[in-house]
């Protein structure tokens, strides 16, 4: 049953009968029986379906809620015998948006001082993507902003607050100043994270509410790209203050802090909302917290 649950959850995922048992290295025949299988043991038909993937019927619908529940709850009932047996060990796998990704290796450093048999992967993703994934289950937390866009129910730990600083070359006149107005970006050759990064949208609302349409000849999801093209000359870029000093470290470039914004963000720790989390979950949500106090 398991199993089939798990085949479910890869076809709703990728909405693609091909591509999900591509995900689980299985054949699409193998994959088919299985939700046939699962059908017949449910007594409802869970997908519309013909030559391809139509969609989940209403079944199908409350269906993958109990899929991701009981999946869910199957993975942690194994973390917590392996954690038994072993101690704390296996894989974390964190969905960080860009900006916060020094935070990322700040944490999982920490972490892995205490516990050396937990390993890493990281991914660099929106917000959305983030909130997506942990409920689809590919990933175990994520690190996002905590109080700017809907968040629906989950656990939270604060990290830290967002302060904006512009990333500017040594020898502009923006250099020699000790802070920058939104409004004195008016004109400016900018250069941004794409509309789709929840930082863009807080930077565009930052802007308008100081009068200056928000535009960027330059956009990329990278933060690297961004700061790449200010050390190329001719642009300008508002990054948080903890990955631009990372970003700008050795090259000739000045941190301007940007002053008058409305608002500060906080940027946390974020995992799906169940109790008990598994030890190793628990385990990172406790390192988070300690990381937020020190802050």
């Amino acid at each position: 049953m398991i199993d089939k649950l798990e085949m479910f959850l890869a076809v709703t995922k990728e909405g693609h009968f091909g591509r999900a048992a591509a995900s689980l290295g299985i054949t699409q025949p193998t994959l088919s029986a299985g939700i046939k299988q699962l059908e017949e043991q449910l007594g409802v038909l869970l997908i519309f379906r013909g030559s391809r993937y139509g969609g989940l019927t209403p079944e199908g619908q409350s269906a993958l809620v109990w899929a991701r529940r009981i999946v869910s709850d199957t993975r942690q009932l194994r973390e917590e015998m392996r954690a038994t047996r072993h101690g704390l060990a296996g894989r974390l796998r964190i969905a960080v948006i860009p900006t916060a990704l020094t935070w990322a290796a700040k944490l999982s450093a920490r972490f892995s001082a205490t516990h050396p048999n937990v390993g890493f992967t990281i991914l660099s993703r929106t917000s959305i993507d983030i909130l997506q994934m942990i409920d689809d289950l590919d990933v175990d937390a994520g690190i996002s902003y905590l109080d700017n866009e809907p968040l629906g129910k989950v656990s939270t730990v604060p990290l830290y607050n967002e302060r904006y600083m512009l990333i500017c070359g040594a020898d502009t006149g923006f250099a020699k100043r000790s802070s920058v107005a939104w409004s004195d970006l008016d004109g400016q050759r900018l250069c941004l994270l794409t509309s789709d990064m929840q930082n863009r949208r807080i930077i565009n609302r930052n802007l308008a509410n100081a009068g200056v349409r928000p535009l960027a000849t330059v956009e990329s999801s990278s933060t690297v790209v961004l700061v790449a093209h200010v050390v190329a000359g001719g642009w300008l870029t508002i990054l948080p203050e903890d990955v631009a000093q990372f970003l700008a470290q050795g090259k000739a470039l000045r941190l301007v802090p940007m002053e008058g914004e409305e608002s500060v963000h906080a940027v946390g720790l974020v995992a799906p909302w169940r109790e008990p989390h598994t030890p190793v979950l628990e385990a990172l949500l406790a390192e988070a917290r300690r990381m937020g106090k020190r802050r």
